[in-house]
């Protein structure tokens, strides 16, 4: 039987209050994990809902940065290493060559999933920062997700509102440009982790939102997932709150 957990879910006036106070939140993590092991492995979504918590994450006043261990979420297949779109590269930009003490361990979609799932390996993540796909989605586990997935990666297939989704963020100028696959890490694996904080500001999430805060816990919905772990924070913004 399930055992259900509501996440914990901190409502801020807009993107700036939400990026400092989720990057508050993570920098506590981190130095937890830090001081108790001597090390922190850190698990990042790339996506532009997470750019004012990273923002904010770099620049977070005592964190040794060379004890942390990076991974990310999903990759796109079939995108040239150098295209700005590619996800490892988005977050090399926008937070990496910030903390470069910070190792970073980039998925690199031409070895295929099974090599970065042994890259990443068994231990749980100290800490996993992730956000809400227009469809709920949590990496790109589109619905409906698969819960019980053996595997720590797969190869997915993009649905529409995904990819959709890439064109209304202008990381694409059309549809037709985006991949229509990608390498995911799934949702067991992401859910093995002692800590989940999660960024998600705007309107366009708010039906996300309140999906997987209230919806049964199905993979129709695959944020409900969250609610199967007993250690989630949602920092929302006033457009994104139900």
């Amino acid at each position: 039987m399930t055992v259900e957990h509501a996440p914990r879910v901190v409502t801020c006036s807009d993107r700036t209050e939400l990026g400092r106070a989720a990057s508050a939140a993570a920098a506590e993590r981190l130095r937890k994990a830090i001081a108790t092991t001597g090390r922190a492995r850190l698990m990042l979504a790339a996506a532009p809902s997470q750019t004012a918590t990273l923002a904010a994450l770099a620049v977070e006043p005592d964190l040794d940065w060379s004890r942390v261990e990076c991974f990310h979420m999903d990759e796109y297949v079939d995108l040239k290493p150098e295209a700005p779109q590619s996800f490892r590269n988005w977050l090399r930009r926008n937070f990496l060559d910030k903390v470069p003490q910070a190792t970073f361990h980039p998925l690199a979609p031409d070895d295929g999933p099974d090599t970065y799932a042994e890259l990443i390996g068994d231990e749980p993540f100290d800490l996993v920062l992730f956000g809400l796909g227009v469809n709920g989605h949590l990496a790109f586990n589109d619905p409906p997700a698969d819960f019980d997935d053996p595997a720590a990666t797969k190869r997915v297939a993009l649905d529409e509102t995904s990819r959709r989704q890439q064109v209304d963020e202008g990381n694409f100028a059309q549809l037709a440009d985006v991949p229509t696959h990608a390498i995911t890490v799934t949702i067991p694996r992401l859910l093995n982790a002692h800590a989940l904080i999660g960024s998600v500001p705007g309107s366009v999430k708010r039906q996300a939102v309140h999906d997987t805060l209230t919806q049964p816990i199905d993979p129709n919905y695959p944020g409900t997932a969250l609610r199967t772990h007993p250690d989630v924070q949602l920092f929302l913004d006033t457009d994104s709150t139900p």
